[in-house]
């Protein structure tokens, strides 16, 4: 009975492609957990839909005991209010017009780069690189002409590759505690170190996302989106009533608070981990410092005349309110993420591919694991918590290169994230570009899929050389 744990992922990815509803696709996946959950361990092996229901909102309810969930889910919110604050502020315009005028960003290439590469320097967390990226980006990609849509693609493809190859990181300090326990050839640190040449779907998502930018070639439904950009309004800034922006403000009032973000993420990496950025807490650091950005662009927006106390206020909550509806999408992942995982869906996937392997491909097997795990569980880190666990003692039992099965594992829990509907990553990504989360997986799914494709080939042809 095994195989009904993969049957809530395939509910919900049904429902997101049949009805273009993700919030419904979510609880109706959630539900479907929870009711396999008491079927597969009452002793009565019964249906029970009240239960399900119940236990479905208990679940939903669960997900605030974890002060990393709750942290999460606030800076949710609170970026809103910063991004409207420093929209409404005219900081955003003003910012743009700078980087125009200056010669920073003085066409689409250039706009582009400045997006990939803020995206490439801020590697420390990649809800912050996403996040930087795409404040900075909003007003430039608007004024020349590209879609939210290829916003979306470019900062969601860019910040996690960067943060799974450099490891400077709370990624680095996540996957060192993973192979902690096992007694590998080399140091935890030196087998890090070897996955980035073998890490081939970061590299190659890199070198396409930089071929979209240099050539300005778009493809699939991402070509579609730049085609209706007049169309189709983004999400995220639908408020047109309250668009209006305060003229005359300088860039200051956009850029001191994301430099007060940036910055302030870095110090509380610094002091939640005793001292050790890479030990530090990423929840905690990325909300504190997005609470001090908003003291900041509160302060300058007072302090400009132009503002009052309450006006701050008002435009605070109505950012808010803006993306309660991605804020829901995030706790209603983070709810069936911790279902998939008490029905074990990961286990029985990851078994399925571990079972009988010819040895050359177990590389390719394990990266087409992690892309599956990661895909129907939404999360990244926790396709890394079940796959090293597998992978790691077929590496001691049988010799083969530790650095190669763990960049599949790495690459393929990157993969499935950029592709699932369900993933809180590509919910931030959407919240930080303005684009509808929906047309956000559907416009990067074809470039996902090209480099993963490339990628499975790649571990199958290494894996084969180097037995």
């Amino acid at each position: 009975m095994d195989w009904l744990t993969v049957l809530p992922p395939v509910v919900a990815i049904i429902i997101v492609f049949w009805k273009k509803e993700v919030l419904l696709a979510l609880l109706m996946s959630l539900f479907t957990s929870e009711l396999l959950f008491i079927f597969l361990t009452s002793e009565q092996a019964s249906v029970d839909l009240f239960g399900g229901a119940i236990a479905t909102i208990n679940k939903i309810v669960a997900v605030f005991s974890s002060p990393g969930n709750v942290r999460l889910l606030m800076f949710s919110l609170i970026v809103g209010a910063l991004m409207a604050l420093m929209r409404y502020s005219g900081g955003v315009t003003a910012t743009v017009k700078l980087f125009i005028n200056r010669g920073i960003a003085k066409n689409k290439r250039r706009a582009g780069l400045l997006t990939f590469f803020t995206g490439v320097v801020v590697f420390i967390e990649s809800n912050l690189s996403v996040l930087t990226a795409g404040i900075i980006s909003r007003g430039l990609f608007d004024k020349f002409g590209m879609s939210r849509a290829r916003l979306a693609y470019i900062i969601d493809s860019t910040s996690a590759p960067i943060c799974i190859l450099i490891l400077l990181n709370g990624w680095g300090a996540y996957i060192l505690g993973l192979l902690g326990n096992y007694s590998l050839p080399s140091s935890a640190i030196n087998t890090m170190i070897a996955t980035i040449p073998y890490n081939f779907y970061a590299l190659l998502t890199l070198v396409v996302v930089l071929f979209t930018i240099i050539t300005g070639k778009v493809f699939g439904p991402l070509k579609a989106s730049e085609i209706n950009l007049n169309i189709k309004e983004p999400v995220v800034d639908t408020s047109t009533e309250e668009s209006k922006e305060s003229n005359g403000t300088k860039a200051r009032f956009m850029l001191l608070p994301l430099i007060t973000l940036v910055l302030g993420m870095l110090g509380f990496m610094y002091w939640s981990g005793n001292g050790s950025i890479v030990n530090g807490s990423g929840s905690l650091s990325v909300l504190y410092a997005v609470i001090f950005a908003c003291i900041v662009a509160y302060f300058l927006m007072i302090k400009s005349g132009e503002f009052n106390h309450q006006q701050v206020i008002d435009i605070s909550f109505k950012g808010m309110s803006e993306l309660l509806p991605l804020v829901s999408i995030v706790l209603f992942s983070l709810a069936l993420g911790s279902s998939l995982q008490a029905l074990g869906t990961g286990v029985f996937i990851s078994g399925l591919v571990a079972d009988n392997l010819p040895l050359f491909l177990v590389p390719a097997m394990m990266f087409l694991a992690g892309a599956l795990i990661s895909f129907t569980t939404g999360t990244s880190w926790g396709t890394f918590a079940i796959l090293i666990p597998i992978g790691m003692p077929i590496v001691i039992n049988v010799g083969l290169e530790p650095a190669l099965v763990l960049s599949a594992i790495l690459g393929g829990g990157v993969f499935g994230d950029h592709c699932s509907p369900i993933s809180d990553t590509t919910a931030v990504s959407s919240v930080a570009s303005g684009c509808d989360l929906l047309e956000h997986v559907k416009t990067q799914l074809p470039y996902a899929l090209f480099c993963g494709a490339i990628t499975f080939f790649l571990y199958i042809l290494v894996g084969y050389l180097s037995i």
